[in-house]
C-alpha cells in the first residue's frame, strides 16, 4: 500500500495537485559538462525542440539548469548562467504552458528565469549558498524544490558521516521548512528531495529509497532523482551512464510504491511507463 498523500503544490503561476500520478519532471541541460547528458543539446532551437519531445514523451515539468551539479564541477559565473537558461525559458514559453523549473542556487537566476517563464525554483542546497532565494520565493510565489545536500557539489562527498541517516535529513528539512515559513512562504509552495547522491555514498542513497515512507511525516510532495546515477553504476557494473535505464526504472518503481510524488529523469519514454504502471499499482 502507498504512503502517498494527495498534496497541493503551488508554483508562481499555478496551483497542481500531486499524488494522484506521479509528476515526470525532465532534465534539460543548457551545460557542457553533465555527468550524463551534458553538451547534446548546445543551442536554444535544439534544447527547445528536445523539450518539447519530451513533453510528446509525457513530461509534466520541464528542468533547466546551466551549472553541473556533479560530483567535483567546476562553478560557473552568473553571467554565463544567464545565458544558458533565460534564452531557453524564453523561448520554451512561447512554445508550451508546461511547467519549468530553474535548476540554480543563484538567486537572481533564480528571479530572472522566473520574470522570463518558469515557475519553480529547484534548489540543491535548499536556499543555503544563496540566502536571498528566499526573497525571491517569497516575492514571486514560485514553487520551491528543497534538496539535501551538505558542502557544495565541490565538496559534498567529504561529509557522509550521519549520526542516523533518515533522522538528521529529516532534522534539517523540518528546520528548513521552519526558516522558510517563518520567512513567510506559503508551506504549499514547497517540494522536499533527499538528494540521492548529493553527500551520500552508494549505501546509504539505498537505504533512502528503500525508507522513503519516512519522509511522508513532513506532509509534503517528494521528489525523488536517482536517474542514471552513479550508485546504480555501482550495482550494476555499468559505468557508462546511458547504461543506466533499467536500473533507473528499478528505483524510480520502488521510489513511486514509497511515496515519491515525483521523478526527476533522462530518459522519458521509459521512465513514464513504469510512473504509470506504478500508479495504478500502488
Amino acid at each position: 500500500m502507498s504512503s502517498r498523500t494527495l498534496c497541493n503544490f503551488k508554483t508562481a503561476r499555478k496551483t497542481i495537485t500531486l499524488g494522484k500520478e506521479t509528476l515526470i519532471m525532465a532534465v534539460l541541460n543548457c551545460t557542457p559538462d553533465s555527468f550524463s547528458d551534458g553538451g547534446s543539446h548546445e543551442d536554444t532551437t535544439a534544447m527547445v525542440n528536445h523539450a518539447l519531445e519530451m513533453i510528446d514523451q509525457g513530461a509534466g515539468l520541464i528542468d533547466i539548469g546551466g551549472e553541473s551539479t556533479r560530483p567535483g564541477a567546476k562553478a560557473v559565473s552568473e553571467e554565463e548562467e544567464l545565458s544558458r537558461v533565460i534564452p531557453v525559458i524564453e523561448a520554451l514559453r512561447k512554445k508550451s504552458d508546461i511547467l519549468i523549473s530553474i535548476d540554480t542556487t543563484k538567486s537572481n537566476v533564480a528571479r530572472q528565469a522566473i520574470e522570463a517563464g518558469a515557475d519553480i525554483i529547484n534548489d540543491i542546497s535548499a536556499f543555503k549558498i544563496d540566502p536571498k532565494m528566499k526573497d525571491v520565493a517569497l516575492e514571486t510565489g514560485a514553487g520551491c524544490m528543497l534538496m539535501h545536500m551538505r558542502g557544495t557539489p565541490q565538496t559534498m562527498q567529504q561529509f557522509l558521516e550521519y549520526d542516523d541517516l533518515i533522522e538528521d535529513i529529516l532534522t534539517y528539512f523540518k528546520e528548513t521548512i521552519k526558516e522558510l515559513t517563518d520567512f513567510g512562504i506559503d508551506e504549499k509552495c514547497l517540494m522536499i528531495d533527499p538528494g540521492i547522491g548529493f553527500s551520500k555514498n552508494v549505501d546509504q542513497n539505498l537505504q533512502i529509497i528503500k525508507e522513503l515512507n519516512l519522509f511522508s511525516e513532513l506532509n509534503l510532495p517528494i521528489l525523488l532523482g536517482t536517474s542514471r546515477k552513479s550508485f546504480i553504476g555501482h550495482v550494476l557494473n555499468k559505468t557508462n551512464p546511458q547504461d543506466r535505464v533499467w536500473g533507473t526504472a528499478a528505483s524510480i518503481a520502488i521510489g513511486i510504491s514509497n511515496g515519491a510524488h515525483a521523478v526527476r529523469v533522462h530518459d522519458i519514454t521509459e521512465m513514464t511507463d513504469v510512473a504509470k504502471l506504478c500508479d495504478v499499482l500502488i
